[in-house]
């Protein structure tokens, strides 16, 4: 797909309400003033200290970290005919190298099968142990090409620092307090068919356990822009505006764009994320490793990684 290369905004699909936040202070609100008079509740009820987000200290990768992943992904491309589309041999070579670091890292990881075009794809699901999984932060990005090119930026580059923070992930022993489950989607470029079909698959009961999904497609676009910010879930968008912000790097914030997290966006799902933008090799042979910037590869796998510790670090 393009992701985000119109900003648009979200006309169709239910949205959940967001209850939690109210029912926690109300918690609080109980606690404080069971069998106080209702005047003296609301005297004693600015005194209850807001509700912040945790500080939360994220780790940093370097570019070392995080482009040997592109190198593998154009190394498989090459081997296979010149992309990693879906129902290729690229395609299925691209979900080991991913499945293989993410068993020695620890994760529990799963493929979830569906058909496209009368061929098995995958989608390639990580959950990390722990956390409440009443409470699920949930982050992802399509692993294929088109069947036109190798994809390293669309969206090697975005498979490439959600893999670069799920391993931050085990190196830290990270212990979230919400559930943490990571995704590789199949079929995207053929219109998110992978991330659809694993959501219709869920139930209300585990989409409603869902506190938010983060999306990342072409995370290492070349050329001074700004990032583009999902403009949807509240924290979300916070997170990421401040973590640019704090480095003088401008944002846009945009609609719900074009790419996996409209799959969830429209089950009513909160949804966040960013992209970098296409670029003249988007969908083309010449978006190849040499297509992708390691400075803003590394700027956006940072991002990512900041914003979703500060989010499963939430009760």
């Amino acid at each position: 797909m393009h992701p985000f290369s119109t900003p648009v905004r979200r006309t169709a699909g239910p949205r959940r309400r967001r209850t939690t936040a109210a029912l926690g202070l109300c918690a609080a609100l109980v606690s404080v003033c069971a069998g106080v008079p209702a005047s003296a509740a609301e005297t004693r009820a600015d005194l209850i200290p807001p509700v912040t987000a945790p500080v939360v200290t994220a780790p940093v990768v370097t570019a070392d970290q995080v482009m040997p992943h592109l190198t593998a992904l154009q190394r498989i491309a090459d081997r296979a005919g010149g992309n990693r589309a879906h129902g290729t041999r690229g395609y299925r070579d691209s979900v080991a190298y991913v499945k293989a670091a993410l068993d020695k890292a620890g994760f529990r990881t799963a493929l979830h099968r569906f058909t496209h075009d009368g061929t098995t794809g995958y989608n390639l699901i990580a959950d990390w142990p722990g956390g409440d999984p009443g409470h699920i932060v949930f982050a992802g990005a399509h692993l294929d090409s088109e069947e036109t090119g190798p994809g390293i930026n669309d969206n090697g580059s975005g498979s490439a620092a959600l893999l670069a923070t799920a391993l931050q992930v085990s190196k830290s022993g990270l212990k979230p307090n919400r559930h943490l489950r990571f995704a590789w989607w199949g079929a995207e470029e053929a219109g998110m068919v992978g991330s659809s079909a694993y959501v219709r698959d869920l139930s209300a009961t585990e989409r409603d356990r869902i506190n938010v999904y983060l999306n990342v497609d072409m995370a290492g676009t070349k050329g001074n822009r700004p990032w583009l910010v999902v403009d949807d879930d509240p924290a979300a968008a916070e997170a990421f505006r401040t973590w640019f912000a704090a480095r003088n790097l401008s944002t846009v914030g945009i609609g719900i764009g074009g790419s996996d997290h409209v799959s969830f966006g429209d089950a009513g799902i909160p949804v966040g994320g960013f992209a970098t933008g296409i670029d003249d090799c988007t969908h083309q042979t010449c978006d190849r490793l040499e297509n992708v910037d390691p400075v803003t590869e590394t700027t956006s796998t940072n991002a990512f990684i900041s914003t979703v510790w500060q989010l499963v670090a939430r009760r």
